[in-house]
């Protein structure tokens, strides 16, 4: 790995029930995150290389970082493999895994709120929503409309390959860091990532990049988030308490995403509940439908089919059960539904992980971004392809 300054290993004390990396980072919030075949997850994120891997009372993590840019001499090979003390990783650590809330509580919180919570959530502990940049989940959620996972993050990885630093090679494969909205702001840039297989969505992303980057200026995204979830390094302060239809901090920053290109209701609440910390910011794709209409009695009368009316109603329904985390225990029970999780349900059924995800993925719609108009159209969401990729959410 060259001159990569490498940390040891070091462990944070985490059960199973706080975090599970094995469902959070597989769920669909993040498209980055690589697992190895020693159950090892890592991922470029703030110019290092981060790896994990949990056994059932620990979270292992260490960090990789790039040369610096005037190499020293070499040291002693008893320190090659240590990094400088004021190494940071375990608060960002913390910071990205979203380590605040006590999840165990939640969970106790979310089934004594409903019965179905109940029934399907001991098999699903420890999914948190990670507390992303917000720039990524914007840029990744953009790219899964009509979209699957698989496909995301091709085109994620090709993102970071072609506009973000490289950071360094594991195990022969390059790392890149997210590039800035500054990164995609190029005359060339929408072309070329049409040639790259981004399609339609190549001109959502050069459009965005440019909007954020030149119009609405670096700290627009992070203006938008929860206060009590800011991003790293800021100050946090309160919020407002939850009213129907969510807190005005968060029915504002939705309605300030769906002023940028490919964002439509349902990527703009991907992005509120995992890019800028809203809690109650609960997407409904058709998937998440079929969940309301056959677990919690929606689908008949004037919410029988999935309109804009239908789509606020379902969030409604879910955050007048699960409070202000109500984005969180709706992920709990999406997760608990996909074919690609089935063998925690079900005894004794064998289930090829990997095989089972392109099915999901290839088998599951929702509503896509560019549906918002047909919303005000003809009343009706059409059913296209999931937007976040099939299992991702």
């Amino acid at each position: 790995m060259g001159n990569l300054r490498i940390s040891e290993w070091k462990k944070l004390p985490t059960s199973l029930t706080e975090l599970c990396i094995n469902t959070t980072l597989r769920c669909g919030q993040s498209f980055r995150w690589r697992k190895s075949k020693e159950d090892e997850w890592s991922c470029a994120l703030h110019g290092r290389i981060l790896c994990l891997r949990q056994d059932p009372e620990y979270l292992h993590y260490r960090a990789i970082f790039p040369p610096p840019l005037h190499t020293p001499p070499t040291p002693p090979a008893s320190e090659t493999s240590s990094v400088a003390e004021e190494d940071d990783t375990l608060r960002l650590v913390r910071h990205y895994l979203n380590m605040e809330p006590n999840l165990a509580d939640l969970y106790e919180q979310w089934a004594s709120a409903d019965p179905n919570f109940k029934k399907k959530a001991p098999k699903f502990t420890g999914v948190r929503i990670l507390k992303q940049d917000a720039w990524e989940a914007l840029v990744g959620f953009i790219c899964s409309s009509n979209n699957n996972i698989v496909r995301i993050s091709q085109m994620v990885d090709k993102l970071c390959v072609h506009y973000g630093p490289l950071i360094g090679h594991l195990d022969s494969v390059p790392y890149h860091d997210f590039p800035p909205p500054s990164a995609l702001t190029g005359p060339k840039v929408e072309q070329h990532l049409r040639e790259l297989g981004f399609g339609y969505r190549a001109k959502y992303l050069h459009k965005t990049a440019m909007m954020i980057a030149q119009e609405k200026g670096s700290d627009w995204l992070d203006d938008l988030r929860n206060p009590e979830s800011l991003a790293s390094g800021r100050k946090a302060s309160t919020a407002e308490k939850l009213v129907e239809g969510g807190r005005e901090g968060y029915r504002n920053a939705h309605e300030k995403l769906l002023e940028l290109q490919g964002v439509g209701p349902k990527v703009a609440d991907c992005v509120c509940l995992m890019g800028l910390g809203w809690g109650e910011a609960v997407p409904v794709d058709t998937h998440v439908w079929q969940i309301a209409q056959r677990d919690y009695k929606f689908g008949k009368g004037k919410h029988s089919s999935l309109t804009k009316a239908t789509y606020d109603a379902v969030a409604n329904k879910f955050r007048s059960l699960w409070g202000e985390e109500a984005g969180w225990a709706h992920s709990v029970l999406f997760t608990a539904d996909l074919k690609a999780f089935s063998e925690r349900l079900v005894a004794k059924v064998e289930v090829k992980e990997e095989e089972e995800l392109v099915k999901v993925e290839a088998g599951v719609v929702a509503v896509d971004s560019a549906v918002s108009r047909e919303i005000i159209k003809d009343k009706r969401i059409k059913r296209e392809p999931d937007e976040r990729g099939a299992p991702s959410r």
